[in-house]
């Protein structure tokens, strides 16, 4: 009978902290800091002697009964974004608060922008296109440096992020085995990055840098292209069955069209843009999956564009990691396609059964 009864409770607490993460709740402002990695040598031979690393923390690092932190809660965000992403009501108010699932009072949480993102070091700063040539490997070596050098934490609770970010979980894997005891990539897939997917980037790459008023860099006002830019990556960020209901005929459709391009072309650098897209040239854990040491829990949507359910690398690859696991999340009228990362709503309960399991 107490067996039972630890098991109802088990289960008690698992429905009551996944209904917690569907509904908003309050939480602790985040504060901003920066962090300076010294002379910091990136994968091409470049080197930079300093690269600021903007950052966000919710809550406060605490130390167990032998003196370690190990409440520490890394979120990475993805491609163009940056770490204030999570500090709104539907991300950050469906985990952070009080009672759900990545509570501030019990979690030290860690939101970068990476470099070449939000108010980190990036080209647009001031030396465009002679800003050395990042790749993800040398974005989570710098995460790696804001976590050890610049907070001392010597171990990680949980690494999840969304898209990029996501990708940068998996490199956390392989790259630094076990730091992190949870991994979670929301949006993803862990293989270089081919096919469909590597052709609207290239796309979206030719759009700005085939375009003689992109100027090699040194532009004074943003090329012409940027606009064909940004229609590849809504493309590619696109919704289908809420886009249908939304836009429903040709003049709604063009309406849309030409509010988004117009209101995020105030908003991008072309440099920057390129820079992002560029960056993922490195990526390729597949080779590596063995050396994760680390549970992990990887989440797709079968509406998401850039990682279609048809493909079968994850369901392949996931029996590499010794501690892995995938779930594939069904198209409902709540998911949104590749943002669905983003909506804690949706697959808070699934991160509550892991952080579970971690324990």
């Amino acid at each position: 009978m107490r067996g039972m009864v630890r098991i109802v409770t088990f289960v008690a607490a698992l429905f009551l902290a996944a209904t917690a993460a569907a509904q908003p709740a309050p939480f602790p402002a985040a504060v901003e800091h920066d962090f300076v990695a010294r002379d910091f040598a990136f994968a091409s031979g470049e080197r930079l002697p300093e690269v600021k690393i903007h950052y966000r923390t919710v809550g406060a690092p605490r130390k167990d009964a032998d003196g370690v932190v190990r409440n520490g809660v890394l979120i990475l965000h993805g491609t163009g974004g940056s770490g204030a992403a999570f500090t709104g009501p539907n991300y950050g108010g469906r985990l952070f608060g009080k009672g759900q699932p990545l509570d501030a009072e019990k979690y030290f949480i860690i939101l970068p922008d990476n470099v070449g993102h939000g108010q980190s070091s990036k080209p647009s700063d001031r030396m465009r296109m002679r800003f050395p040539k990042y790749r993800y490997t040398d974005m989570v070596k710098l995460q790696y440096e804001l976590v050890t050098k610049g907070l001392g934490l010597t171990n990680l609770k949980l690494v999840m992020g969304t898209s990029m970010g996501a990708m940068h979980a998996w490199n956390w894997g392989y790259m630094y085995p076990g730091f992190a005891a949870g991994l979670v990539p929301l949006a993803s897939n862990p293989v270089e990055i081919g096919g469909r997917n590597r052709v609207w980037r290239k796309f979206l790459i030719d759009a700005i840098e085939k375009d003689p008023t992109w100027k090699n860099g040194d532009y004074t006002e943003q090329p012409r292209g940027l606009a064909s830019a940004i229609g590849f990556l809504m493309m590619a960020t696109s919704v289908p069955l809420q886009w249908q209901k939304q836009f429903p005929t040709i003049a709604a459709a063009d309406k849309y069209v030409e509010e988004q391009v117009a209101s995020r072309s105030k908003t991008t650098d072309a440099n920057d843009m390129l820079y992002h897209y560029h960056a993922i040239e490195d990526y390729n854990p597949a080779p590596h999956l063995s050396k994760i040491t680390s549970h992990l829990l990887a989440i797709n949507s079968a509406d998401d564009f850039v990682n279609p359910p048809e493909l079968p690398m994850m369901q392949t690859l996931i029996k590499q990691v010794k501690h892995g696991r995938f779930i594939l999340l069904p198209i409902t009228d709540e998911t949104r396609g590749h943002g669905t990362h983003s909506l804690p709503a949706i697959w808070g309960g699934e991160l509550v059964k892991f952080l579970q399991e971690l324990k």
